[in-house]
């Protein structure tokens, strides 16, 4: 038995537990509230966002909202603006007074709506004289022009209007052709001056 003993004593057996480190709990709760804290810091940033974009497509809504609407009164208010082209300027001066008395009231009804449209952020958009600008006009016939810079607007067919910064309507326009180029237009310009 003593080497059966010999034999135990050299291999004892000896009963490892893992022992799990222990964690030091302010360190453990120090990292919780960093994690918590982010989250909050992340949630508010996310929450700001969001109102950011809410307020922009609530504000944009309102200016829009309106588009539609006002590019068919356009076509009622060039229907007026025709009608007072083809008068001839004697039925204004010589008419008889009812037929003045309809010319004021056509006059005074397209200066309402024009008013309208511009208190409604409905403006016209300039093109006579302008570079020809394929987002804001519309071009419908190209002019010979040797005087001015090719591609300058310098006819308007039907004026244009925009909301805002969206186009409701381009401008329809006669276009320069065979003048300088802008560029070297603008450096004649400059030398002129």
């Amino acid at each position: 038995m003593s080497d059966e003993n010999a034999s135990q004593d050299d291999n004892p057996e000896i009963e490892i537990e893992a022992v799990e480190p222990e964690i030091d709990p302010t360190l453990a709760l120090r990292a919780e509230n960093a994690e918590l804290k982010d989250r909050v810091l992340r949630t508010v940033a996310e929450m700001e966002n969001l109102r950011k974009r809410t307020e922009r497509e609530v504000a944009d809504t309102r200016s829009y909202a309106i588009a539609g609407f006002a590019r068919d009164m356009l076509s009622a208010t060039d229907a007026l603006s025709r009608a007072l082209m083809v008068l001839p300027a004697e039925a204004r001066e010589t008419g008889d007074a009812t037929t003045k008395s309809l010319i004021d009231g056509i006059e005074m009804t397209e200066r309402e709506m024009q008013r309208l449209l511009a208190k409604h952020g409905v403006k016209p958009i300039e093109a006579e004289g302008q570079k020809f600008d394929p987002h804001k006009h519309q071009a419908m016939f190209e002019v010979p022009d040797p005087t001015r810079p090719e591609g300058t607007v310098v006819q308007v067919v039907q004026a244009g209007f925009a909301i805002g910064d969206r186009v409701l309507r381009p401008a329809m326009v006669g276009v320069a052709k065979g003048g300088p180029s802008h560029a070297e237009g603008a450096e004649a310009i400059d030398k002129s001056v």
